[in-house]
């Protein structure tokens, strides 16, 4: 017998679910003007061009029915697979997660290996711009997610992290990943009227009122730092902490 959406969502978290009373999925249909497609309509196909149309156009972008416009096909069809676009975002973390190699777990070597983890998911939400609004919404319950947060439990337990500091460290982490990114894509996205370099700002710094002495004396060090050397330096001191408790 076919399974609702809400039904296939939850066998994908291995959750029982009540069978309702009515949940018949809506009848595919096809946008006015076109032929019925010829590929068929699967959670992956959705998810694929999901994550197509976030590359290229940002996470603000997506929306259940631009994917069935890239998908020729209409709304209605993707309510056949996933439930709503609370659902499809779980997905396209889960997805991204799931393309995250994960290391054996090296007590002489953690602390690499927790940050490569870092690095590897910072560098796959860069790719979709915005794509960690999703992430901070979204609760860790989709098993490729909880693949990467057991994967980096597993490394600060070999590590001789105490379990508490290091669940309560993996979510510190996660947060400054999909902070970082988040603020990256938000700035990749600004009208370039708003975009200040570091040039226009050390000339803003050092004509700041008397108010303002450290921030005016100290204003090269307050903009340094290029590509990813500001992520690396926190990582780092979030791993430090987590070493000194």
């Amino acid at each position: 017998m076919a399974s609702t959406p809400r039904q296939r969502r939850a066998a994908r978290h291995h959750q029982p679910l009540p069978e309702p009373e009515s949940e018949a999925a809506p009848e595919s249909e096809a946008p006015a003007g076109r032929g019925r497609r010829a590929r068929p309509i699967t959670v992956d196909a959705i998810v694929d061009a999901a994550l197509g149309i976030v590359a290229r156009e940002g996470y603000e972008a997506l929306t259940m029915r631009r994917v069935a416009t890239a998908l020729e096909t209409g709304p209605a069809s993707l309510y056949a697979h996933v439930v709503n676009k609370e659902d499809l975002d779980e997905l396209l973390i889960g997805r991204l997660c799931a393309e995250i190699d994960l290391p054996e777990p090296d007590p002489a070597a953690w602390r690499e290996q927790i940050t490569g983890v870092c690095a590897r998911m910072r560098d796959q939400y860069v790719r979709h711009p915005g794509i960690s609004r999703a992430a901070l919404a979204a609760v860790p319950t989709n098993q490729d997610t909880l693949r990467l947060g057991e994967g980096m439990l597993a490394i600060l337990l070999a590590g001789g992290i105490a379990p508490r500091t290091a669940a309560w460290g993996i979510d510190a982490l996660m947060l400054y990943v999909n902070a970082y990114t988040l603020e990256r894509s938000l700035l990749g996205h600004s009208g370039d009227a708003w975009v200040v370099d570091r040039d226009e700002l050390l000339t803003r710094f050092a004509h700041l009122p008397g108010a303002f002495p450290y921030t005016r004396r100290h204003a090269a060090e307050l903009t340094s730092g290029a590509g990813h050397e500001r992520f690396d330096f926190t990582v780092e001191l979030i791993l430090d902490g987590l070493e000194r408790r």
